[in-house]
């Protein structure tokens, strides 16, 4: 008799599944015998060992395999007839009060896939963000290319301002005991850049070469130094020097030491306004598409299977061990970071995914060959040698299938924004590059 699946909370399944015994033993014997025939045994020549023999040391192993096999192929069997799609691995366990004579009993509970529908995409509000690259832009761009580039000139007679280099002698104490890291001799840092913490920018900032000043800090709780996180400092800067700012002119040397081997300035003006435009239109595309995938997200109501949920998570969380692990952390394996933090964004990545895919078969929104040869030839400007970057993106298949994901979720967003009430929306350039 075909087991019967039986339907529990949600997109929870149970299936109770009954093997025989004597099916179960007879398979055994089968392969205890297939093994007899090679199997090496101390005490008998190879192939020459009894069938007992054999049971004792191969046996378990083999019946184990065997009921796995069986409750395998049995719960196949029964998700194939009621037609459903498995979400993740089903917990499969023994059933014992469930066992008649002769039988073994599991049971085994699974998560299905949901019925998804894509809903009305011309109810949907998106935003599509845009942004202006004009000369103003570009020669903001050049300007900060240049401080990146200052050179610094002492000035005895300068009280020191932003984009200053302050070079001082600082002592902190808490409770009038100096502590570790609070004191350092001969120290520079430009102001304005955000090393520092606010308060010690402010005080260095008015000061002139040979003065000093004393003033109170309170690290913030989070501050990584954990022996004075959240406690209150008194700190005495002594300023050592001030240096002013001085700005490469935009001429051959500078076009040079940015890449521009022939030095014409007109050329790196042209590059960097290329650049420029490629970056603004990364993150106005990004913009757009967050705004997109949310209204998305927000208008499909349908649950999402646990198990998937739960795998994003773990993803995730190994992840952020990976990132920890880069940046130096000594004990980011076994840190504990709480699944809670991921799972709300979970819920969402897996739910986009899975309209996202019933989105992509119902219009048709495949992606062909042109379309990622296009995105990767796009992406490979980025680069000093973008012909080799082709070759390679093209050749590997895991990145040719990077660039295919990202290409496909193009093709949605492209589809929603051609149905959908799309608002226009200009970002600042300032804002959008983050240099405000």
């Amino acid at each position: 008799m075909q087991p019967t699946v039986e339907t529990l909370e949600g997109l929870e399944r149970k299936v109770n599944l009954v093997i025989s015994i004597d099916d179960v033993e007879k398979e055994v014997k089968t392969q205890l015998a297939r093994v007899a025939r090679t199997a090496k045994v101390q005490g008998f020549r190879p192939g020459k060992a009894p069938v007992s023999v054999i049971e004792r040391s191969h046996g378990p192993g083999v019946r184990y395999d065997v009921i796995n096999q069986k409750v395998g192929q049995l719960f196949d069997e029964a998700i194939r007839e009621a037609k459903l799609r498995v979400a993740g691995a089903p917990s499969i366990e023994p059933a014992e009060e469930n066992s008649a004579e002769g039988q073994l009993s599991f049971a085994a509970k699974f998560e299905v896939y949901p019925e998804v529908s894509v809903p009305d995409l011309s109810a949907l509000e998106v935003t599509r963000f845009n942004a202006e690259v004009g000369e103003q832009e570009v020669n903001n761009t050049i300007d900060i290319l240049r401080k990146q580039r200052a050179t610094f000139s002492a000035d005895a007679e300068r009280a020191a301002e932003k984009d200053d280099r302050v070079t001082v002698d600082f002592v902190g104490t808490i409770d009038g005991v100096e502590f570790e890291g609070g004191k350092a001799e001969d120290f520079p840092f430009q102001l304005g850049q955000g090393r520092m913490l606010p308060e010690f920018e402010e005080a260095a900032s008015g000061l002139k070469a040979g003065e000093n000043k004393t003033f109170s800090l309170t690290f913030p709780e989070d501050y990584p130094g954990k022996e004075v996180a959240g406690k209150t400092a008194e700190f005495t800067i002594t300023v050592k020097e001030v240096a002013v700012p001085v700005l490469p002119e935009v001429d051959s040397e500078f076009a040079k030491s940015l890449g521009q081997p022939e030095g014409d300035t007109e050329k790196l003006l042209s590059e960097v306004r290329s650049n420029i435009e490629r970056e603004v239109k990364n993150r106005t595309q990004a913009r757009t598409k967050n705004s997109v995938m949310d209204a998305l997200a927000k208008a499909a109501s349908f649950d999402v299977p646990k198990s998937l949920v739960d795998n994003d998570v773990q993803s995730r969380i190994a992840a952020a061990r990976e990132d920890l692990k880069q940046r130096g952390m000594p004990n980011a394996d076994t840190m504990d970071i709480p699944a809670d933090a991921f799972k709300s964004d979970s819920e969402r990545r897996v739910r986009l995914g899975l309209i996202v895919a019933e989105l992509v078969d119902s219009a048709k929104l495949q992606v062909t060959p042109e379309q990622v040869r296009t995105r990767i030839e796009e992406f490979a400007q980025n680069y000093e040698k973008p012909e080799q970057v082709v070759t390679y993106y093209l050749t590997d298949r895991q990145r040719r299938a990077e660039i295919e994901s990202v290409v496909l979720e193009d093709n949605v967003v492209d589809h929603i924004l051609s149905k959908a009430k799309v608002t226009e929306e200009k970002v600042p350039f300032e804002e959008l590059m983050g240099t405000v």
